[in-house]
């Protein structure tokens, strides 16, 4: 092993050589740069064949991280610059830290809901109402576009998809085009929140776009969902599905969870807008709320109980005392053993990855050659067609790295294209990929492919919109 990386390091001479007086390498001509970009790249070929091989995507960008740092320790070891590599990969570590906090807690809140069975009361609502296909088309589409903004784009995908499941289980070609638009709309709604997909929150996390400067993105999201759809809503017949009904109960507390949540929400953005904090501070205070919350329902499940029993007895209802007989404490710690670790471990991967392909001085050519060479919009529009092949995560932390000089447009531009370009192909977005699993043979790349020429009309429409509407930011 160190026989192979003395000659790895003796290749890159030339490089150590040309290290600024910083103390900065340049290693984009050595063997460790070629050697990290096949490693990235074999890496990233296993995550986009994450359905095929049944490989969670966390773990080859776990492993391509640690073999990329290790080279970099090595080369700035040789060179006797390890401080410069420390001080990058710690920069990388609290960038992680952070954001991994703060969905932590998002996903926790989103868990708690769950539990509390406040989507599958939404679900059985949805279903109770007797719409035709046509209509839950876009009823489904819609509550995507507007839940996305608080409960990130992934979880109303999965939560619209079992709708559309439940409705459409004999009509495969309807499940499709459902799940191509509740993609869209998830990924658009997503677009103009900090809380909508990571990528957004990364730039509202790095200073770059305020809160409150995410609303200019809103009528922007709106057409990139409502071009698709009026088209594609025409190929869905007005018959009525065969749903069979059921009653759900949403559990005690679950309305609570749902305030305390936006309260979160109004606390991160308070720390971060009014005394300059990270928003990660505003929402672990946030997470005592719930967890405070969860000790007064255990506390109080006991007398909870005897009164609902009590209802029951005299009605003589013997489901709900069923129901009763089966109900557990509130677990706060439970909530959280739920979050989407793969989604978090996979962050990590990549913000590691990028970092030190950044570090080797690879971003730097790339920012280079789009943000100096070409104009910034053009950049950012190819930015968001490669998050349709890349995940967005990589593309957006890259452009962030960067650190481009631009304008706020182009900021809210380049977060636009980010964000809803990963709707042109299936395997673009994290909602796409997982509705795949989730219609299995219903919802395919295929499927999803031949509605990207519509798909694309939305993406052109956005970007033209947010140029017109918003131009005084460029």
């Amino acid at each position: 092993m160190k026989l192979f990386l003395g000659l790895m390091l003796l290749f890159s001479s030339n490089a150590l050589a040309s290290g600024s007086d910083a103390g900065f390498i340049d290693l984009t001509n050595s063997a460790v740069g070629y050697i990290s970009l096949i490693i990235f790249a074999a890496a990233y070929t296993l995550v986009m064949l994450e359905e095929q091989l049944h490989l969670r995507k966390s773990k080859p960008v776990l492993l391509a991280a640690g073999l990329i740092w290790l080279l970099l320790g090595f080369a700035y070891s040789n060179a006797g610059n390890i401080e410069i590599a420390k001080t990058a990969i710690e920069h990388n570590l609290l960038e992680y830290a952070e954001l991994m906090l703060f969905l932590l807690v998002a996903m926790t809140y989103i868990a708690a809901m769950e539990e509390r069975r406040l989507f599958d009361g939404l679900k059985a609502w949805i279903l109770g109402k007797g719409y035709d296909l046509r209509q839950l088309f876009w009823i489904t589409g819609i509550l995507s576009f507007f839940i996305s903004p608080i409960a990130d784009n992934l979880t109303t995908a999965l939560l619209m998809c079992t709708v559309v499941m439940k409705i459409g289980a004999d009509n495969p070609r309807f499940i499709n085009l459902a799940c191509v638009n509740i993609v869209v709309a998830a990924n658009a709604g997503g677009a103009f929140s900090p809380f909508g997909d990571i990528t957004t929150l990364m730039v509202w996390q790095a200073g770059i776009v305020s809160f409150s400067e995410f609303g200019a993105l809103f009528v922007p999201s709106v057409v990139n969902y409502i071009v698709p759809a009026v088209i594609m809503s025409m190929f869905v017949p007005k018959e009525q599905p065969n749903v069979v009904q059921e009653f759900v109960e949403i559990k005690r507390g679950a309305r609570r969870i749902v305030v305390l949540f936006l309260l979160t929400i109004i606390t991160a953005v308070g720390f971060h807008g009014l005394i300059h904090f990270p928003p990660v501070i505003g929402m672990m205070m946030g997470l005592a709320y719930l967890q405070f919350f969860g000790f007064y329902l255990r506390k109080t499940l006991p007398r909870s109980l005897a009164r609902k029993r009590a209802v029951a007895q005299a009605k003589q209802d013997e489901a709900a005392l069923k129901r009763l007989g089966s109900v557990v404490p509130f677990d706060v710690f439970r909530r959280v053993s739920h979050a989407e670790w793969d989604t978090l471990l996979f962050f990590y991967g990549v913000v590691m990855c990028v970092g030190g392909l950044s570090l080797i001085g690879y971003l730097s050519l790339v920012s280079n050659v789009m943000y100096l060479q070409w104009d910034p919009i053009w950049a950012n529009t190819i930015v968001g067609l490669l998050s349709a092949v890349v995940d967005n995560i990589p593309v957006m932390f890259a452009v962030l790295t960067m650190q481009p000089d631009m304008s706020l447009g182009n900021w809210l531009l380049v977060t636009l294209t980010a964000g809803v370009g990963g709707s042109l192909l299936s395997l673009g977005s994290a909602a796409g990929v997982a509705l795949m699993g989730q219609a299995r043979g219903m919802y395919t790349f295929f499927g999803h492919l031949k509605w990207a020429p519509v798909i694309m009309l939305g993406y052109i429409a956005s970007i033209f919109t947010h140029l017109f509407i918003n131009s005084a930011a460029f």
